[in-house]
């Protein structure tokens, strides 16, 4: 059970840190840097509030 909670972490944060850096154009350096440093480190938790917040 672990390794299926670990895989969905790490997509988790894979994609919240390449939508952030790859797609978000107009979001500010600092924010981009924040988001990618609460990925690494809340990365589920952190997926379901940057969908919610930023993808409307």
């Amino acid at each position: 059970m672990e390794v299926i909670f670990g895989i969905l972490a790490l997509i988790c944060a894979v994609w919240v840190i390449y939508d952030v850096w790859a797609v978000q154009k107009s979001m500010s350096g600092g924010k981009k840097l924040v988001w990618t440093i609460f990925a690494l480190f809340f990365s589920i938790i952190t997926a379901i509030v940057y969908y919610l917040v930023q993808k409307k």
